[in-house]
């Protein structure tokens, strides 16, 4: 895949920061940003996707198949990081339009097709690939009856299988309907926000501005057999008399070896009362509501019930042993100091440093950065600047973000280093471990899922050229910033802890059963604000379908923030009640166990849901994806539950006085 526009990419992606209100750079493909207006007979190309398919899930070029080819030859549009990073690959294609005319129109016959062609063809159309199609950067939509119920597809399929597994259909003729919205522009201002941008039409700019809008884009796909013979006398975008779908299967066209294909569409313009920046709303219509506000009742009640725990353990148990504690005289307090149980025994180890403490350094200032960066992403989602209308957008958003949080990442993981050793002294190393743990995951994941793309040929690979751009972006970006958060971490003002520590570790009581075991089931409660929002997340990625409803999402984060605090609050209480003092990696996954049950569920989802993925390729993409995912809300949710632990010890212990 030749990629001119990837040096660009990364060129205007550093320097967005600076640009964010400068216009945007030509490297990118920003679909949606502004209004497109045509007058009468203005020609209206669309443009093709990837292939895809929700059997497989690996992407497969538009043009692999034999389809008619533009006169001008195959072109592939700009595209930002997120595209290329989710396979898609839009290229330009011979469906032409002319708007406000109604015409039915010949693109081309094939050549007869050999048995190449006729095993791709057959194998798309029984792996139920489906044509992606754009025009104004509105995916094509077509509408389905099962069971009596209307359901809404984008795309249509390459082929038709009948249910008794006989013969294969190729889809030859496509019914374009394409809602438009006339304008007039006599004195009128259109502001349109959200899905698409903002974009003002003033008085100066109604002449250039008169005209149609394109509002909506539906299609009925069909499989004509036409006479090859007949058809090679017809030259492309010839007019054709109209053309109606045959309701018998005999009259449909076999896909076989020396078989000639006729192509034609048939386009029709309707009038419509949306305006354009409500176009998105048809793709976006949110099912479900009560579902989602059944999720967030459900977070709630988990929060009251675990704050009401930590209510307990302040009001009535912390905060009543302090103060009947200060009330003492001196010679009283030596006397309890000697009477002393629970967590009070522990006062000289709870701060000794725990195994492995460079780890779980580097992890919670990656779980930082991973956490600021989900935080702004669906902020500016929930705000409409990062919406389906901008393909990408929200991966590349991501990943930007992500490399310029590199200092955060860095800042957390050497200060928390210079509080557990009382010297800066290493800082170095462990900016640069945190610039390359998570990153390092990732690439190792990655590439062996690019691997198992390559070997199936699939365009959702990324390329070599591709590789090198990432690292160059996190090379030159993420790890400086990380050793400048470093270098910022050593000149912070240090941390003190409240109580010294003996030389000597105390011994910890032995327990009937493991304290992982507790730790484990504390996931659970994290786990049950997030499933119900984490099934129609897996459902957009998996099912190809839109998700945009990112306020449920902000309040659920939000929900998640809180229980996975409580919830590690609440489990180093008790192991501190239990004189455990090795509390540092329990409080990490106490919230981060989550990250479990997210898998567990990710794997219930492939074997109960996604039924219809087929091949150990398919189901091999998918576990290495929720892998992926799974680690990066370990280390997300680990980071929330530590810091607050590490808060409420360091609050716990500055209020007593224990020599």
């Amino acid at each position: 895949m030749e990629l001119p526009s990837l040096r660009k990419i990364w060129i205007n992606w550093v320097f967005l920061p600076f640009v964010v209100f400068a216009q945007f750079s030509n490297a990118f493909y920003l679909p949606g940003s502004y209004m497109h207006t045509y007058s009468h007979k203005d020609p209206i190309f669309a443009k093709v996707d990837s292939l895809t398919s929700i059997e497989t899930e690996l992407p497969f070029n538009y043009y692999s198949l034999p389809y008619c080819k533009p006169l001008t030859g195959i072109k592939k549009s700009a595209e930002n990081l997120g595209e290329l990073l989710m396979g898609d690959q839009i290229d330009n294609s011979p469906y032409r339009f002319r708007m406000n005319v109604n015409e039915t129109v010949f693109l081309c016959t094939t050549p007869p097709l050999n048995e190449h062609e006729v095993k791709l063809l057959k194998q798309r159309t029984r792996d139920l690939y489906q044509v992606n199609m754009i025009l104004d950067n509105l995916p094509v939509m077509r509408f389905a009856n099962q069971n009596g119920v209307k359901i809404q597809w984008t795309g249509f399929p390459v082929g038709y299988t009948p249910p008794d597994g006989g013969a294969d259909y190729i889809i030859n003729h496509l019914k374009f309907t394409v809602l438009v919205h006339e304008y007039e522009g006599s004195g009128v201002q259109i502001i349109g926000t959200g899905e698409e941008g903002m974009g003002v039409i003033s008085e100066a700019d109604k002449k250039k501005a008169s005209g149609y809008e394109i509002v909506g884009f539906q299609v009925v796909p069909c499989s004509i057999k036409q006479d090859p013979d007949t058809m090679t006398k017809y030259h492309m975008y010839d007019t054709l008399s109209p053309i109606s779908c045959p309701s018998e299967i005999d009259k449909y066209q076999i896909i076989r070896e020396q078989e000639r294909v006729s192509f034609t569409y048939e386009v029709v313009f309707e009038k419509s009362d949306t305006r354009w920046p409500s176009r998105w709303d048809a793709y976006l219509k949110m099912e479900g509501a009560r579902v989602h506000w059944f999720s967030i009742l459900n977070s709630l009640m988990v929060i009251f019930f675990l704050a009401g725990i930590v209510f307990v353990i302040f009001l009535r148990t912390v905060r009543r042993d302090l103060t009947r504690y200060e009330e003492l005289d001196k010679e009283a307090q030596a006397q309890m100091n000697e009477e002393l149980s629970g967590w009070k025994l522990v006062v000289g180890d709870v701060f000794r440093e725990p195994d492995s403490s460079k780890l779980l350094c580097v992890m919670v200032g990656n779980g930082v950065q991973i956490t600021g960066m989900a935080a702004v992403t669906i902020v500016f989602a929930a705000l409409g600047f990062m919406s389906p209308a901008s393909r990408g957008m929200l991966l590349t958003g991501m990943i930007i973000l992500y490399l310029f949080l590199g200092i955060a990442s860095g800042y957390v993981s050497v200060r928390l280093w210079r509080t557990m050793k009382g010297t800066p002294e290493g800082w170095r190393s462990i900016s640069w471990f945190a610039a390359c743990f998570f990153p390092g995951i990732a690439f190792v994941i990655l590439t062996v899922l690019n691997f198992i793309l390559w070997g199936s040929g699939s365009s959702g690979a990324i390329p070599i050229s591709l590789y090198f751009e990432l690292f160059f972006l996190w090379f030159c970006i993420s790890v400086p910033l990380t050793l400048v958060g470093g270098f910022m971490g050593t000149r912070a003002e240090p941390i003190e802890y409240p109580v010294r520590t003996n030389q000597i570790p105390r011994e910890i009581p032995a327990r009937k059963y493991p304290s992982w075991l507790l730790v484990l089931g504390a996931g659970t409660l994290p786990f049950g604000t997030l499933f119900i929002e984490l099934f129609f997340i897996l459902s957009s990625i998996w099912l190809g379908r839109f998700y945009y409803v990112f306020g449920f999402l902000l309040v659920v984060l939000l929900l998640l923030v809180i229980v996975c605090a409580e919830v590690s609050v609440v489990l180093t209480y008790m192991h501190l009640c239990v004189e455990d003092w090795r509390w540092w990696w329990k409080a990490f996954f106490a919230s981060g166990s989550v990250a479990l049950y997210v898998f567990l569920y990710s794997i219930n989802y492939l074997v109960f849901d996604l039924q219809s993925l087929s091949g150990p390729v398919s189901a091999s993409l998918y576990l290495g994806y929720s892998l992926l995912m799974a680690i990066a809300i370990m280390l997300s949710t680990g980071a929330i539950g530590f810091l607050m632990s590490f808060y409420f010890v360091h609050y716990l212990f500055s209020s007593v006085k224990i020599d």
